[in-house]
């Protein structure tokens, strides 16, 4: 028996993906990270919604053309950058809050206040994005909250259909340096995966980050290299979904490196952001430098990545997971419009 996939999902991963099956997905909902710079150029403490809004319009105005999907968060980027994007590409929203919750036994993550899945489908996103900071060592107590936080965008995404992306990330414990943490993260990142491996979490696509460095990635023809690779499979063998690798702000040489490795163990494309367009921020408030930079330097690079996706990725319906096939989850026959009951099993 093949994996059955629910109408809407199914609609959802094949929306995000190209003619291949490949997701090729611009990640532009790092709303910190782009404010920053912003901010600190206009020597101000927060930077302007317009200022943020006009330059994650451009990201994804600019780069969706190359790409399968773009991933847009609800705050700069819906409103402003939805006008600018292809109705045929791939559209995902973001469902965190990246105002966490410190605690001594580690982070804790919240939903974007007053926002849902329910208000994602009804905008007619076709998926969700659910980022976890997850640390295996962190405090039962706050690990329980993290789990919880994913099962309860799980379900709501089961009961809308609506595919959910997760994103699982580690971090540096308190006190920890970051030779420490650098050193610790092949292990971290297994780890932090284990558990959402478990069908509760209703997860369809992971995305994950490098179990390896981020920085200087071995060539794939080196005794580092045949650890990394090593690494890699600890991380996505079994993997119940299929999945695409995240760029962590790596450069461009280094992401093209890893994405090498992610191709090798059946991963079915990449979700990035910055190693796409870190420098184009930068340039701020000059407009036109902006858009320059990624018309000049992030498009050649998608460009590059695309051509190693269609040659070496594996099609996400291809995945390990899905060796049975995928198959309908409701008979075809006349009955389907009495029968869809969207979380309620699969129709028969």
């Amino acid at each position: 028996m093949g994996v059955k996939i629910s109408p809407g999902k199914h609609w959802g991963m094949r929306r995000l993906a190209d003619g291949g099956g490949f997701w090729r997905i611009v990640a532009t909902d790092q709303r910190e990270l782009l404010a920053k710079p912003i901010a600190t150029t206009l020597g101000v403490d927060v930077a302007p919604y317009q200022a943020v809004a006009g330059v994650v319009t451009a990201l994804a105005g600019e780069l969706s053309p190359e790409a399968s999907a773009v991933l847009i968060d609800p705050i700069y980027g819906y409103l402003p950058a939805v006008e600018r994007l292809d109705p045929s590409k791939g559209l995902l929203l973001s469902y965190e809050s990246l105002q966490m919750i410190h605690e001594p036994g580690g982070l804790r993550m919240e939903p974007i206040s007053d926002w849902s899945v329910a208000k994602i489908r009804a905008l007619g996103a076709d998926a969700v994005k659910v980022l976890v900071l997850y640390r295996a060592d962190a405090s039962a107590e706050v690990r329980r909250h993290q789990e919880a936080f994913v099962q309860t965008a799980g379900e709501a995404c089961e009961r809308y259909d609506i595919p959910m992306l997760l994103e699982i990330l580690v971090y540096p414990a308190d006190g920890q340096s970051p030779e420490e943490f650098s050193a610790a993260r092949e292990q971290l990142v297994v780890e932090a995966v284990e558990p959402f491996r478990d069908p509760r979490f209703k997860a369809d696509i992971f995305k994950l980050e490098p179990p390896g460095p981020l920085t200087g990635v071995p060539a794939r023809n080196t005794e580092a290299g045949e650890a990394l690779l090593a690494a890699y499979r600890r991380l996505t063998d079994g993997l119940p979904r299929p999945w695409v690798l995240l760029s962590a702000g790596m450069n461009k040489e280094d992401f093209r490196t890893s994405l090498g490795y992610a191709y090798e163990c059946d991963a079915s494309g990449y979700l990035a952001g910055r190693a796409l367009w870190s420098q184009a921020p930068l340039l701020f408030p000059d407009a036109d430098a902006v858009v320059a930079s990624l018309r000049e330097e992030s498009l050649p690079y998608m460009r590059e990545l695309n051509e190693i996706t269609r040659a070496s990725a594996t099609p996400w319906y291809e995945h390990p997971s899905f060796a049975e096939g995928v198959e309908r989850a409701y008979p075809l026959d006349r009955d389907f419009a009495t029968r869809y009951r969207p979380g309620e099993g699969d129709g028969t």
